[in-house]
């Protein structure tokens, strides 16, 4: 079976609706423990003290932004390329999420960085890109909103997002890039391998289980909002054809 048959909103319908109460209980099984085990059952950091928990909304938020952002470029790419309406309705879904796991990163990013770096914002050239990133979520959404045609709107907001595609590749890499910024780089790497690990396994273990719940609870989103799309799609259909 091709992955291609899904691009069908039929069996995209037919398939997301046997998963969705499997992954949904999947993700409360995950995320809830996850953040309880985080917050109320792993230790102060001897330089951050509490603080430091923050890394369990933080870390999962930020790493989402990001590749959020790049699933709605591929997804874009598929529409522009294929045609495929499941393709864009998932891009246009996605999007409010990414937006808002932005805006989370973005907020507990300045309440860790306060008492860490003693400000709130600096114009480093990860955050700088970040927000910039925020912005052509907005502007994502807005152009989507904008645009009564559903095909010129998936077109344009298809261009848009490769266009801002830049920034969220400027984000997840500008500590690679640029050597100046408060931003430090990658501590927390998925697989446990030698020094390049900077997080104790205290840390470490709640924080992958909160990643797994977080990345669970954008594919139950992800479902709901799509489904969602291709239903109010299918009722415009059909108020077009009666008027």
């Amino acid at each position: 079976m091709s992955i291609w048959e899904f691009a069908n909103p039929v069996r995209f319908m037919r398939l997301s609706g046997r998963v969705l109460p499997y992954l949904t209980v999947l993700t409360i099984f995950t995320l809830v423990p996850a953040l309880i085990w985080g917050f109320f059952f792993t230790p102060d950091d001897y330089r951050q003290g509490a603080t430091v928990k923050i890394i369990y909304i933080h870390v999962p938020t930020a790493f989402l932004a990001i590749n959020i952002y790049f699933m709605m470029f591929v997804t874009s790419m598929i529409w522009l390329i294929r045609r495929h309406h499941v393709s864009a309705l998932a891009a246009k879904a996605a999007a409010p999420v990414g937006a808002v796991m932005t805006l989370i990163a973005l907020i507990t990013g300045a309440l860790w960085g306060q008492p860490i770096w003693g400000t709130w914002w600096v114009w480093d050239p990860r955050l700088t890109s970040f927000l910039i990133m925020f912005i052509f979520y907005l502007g994502y959404i807005a152009l989507w909103a904008a645009i009564d045609d559903p095909e010129k709107a998936a077109d344009l907001t298809s261009i848009l997002c490769m266009i801002g595609s830049v920034f969220a590749v400027i984000s997840r890499y500008a500590v690679d890039f640029w050597d100046q910024g408060l931003h430090q780089g990658t501590s927390v790497p998925l697989a446990r391998m030698g020094e390049t690990n900077q997080v104790a396994d205290v840390f470490w273990q709640p924080l992958m289980l909160s990643l797994v719940g977080f990345f669970l609870l954008f594919l139950v989103l992800l479902l709901i909002r799509t489904r969602t799309e291709i239903r109010t799609r299918r009722i415009a259909a059909l108020r077009a054809r009666e008027v």
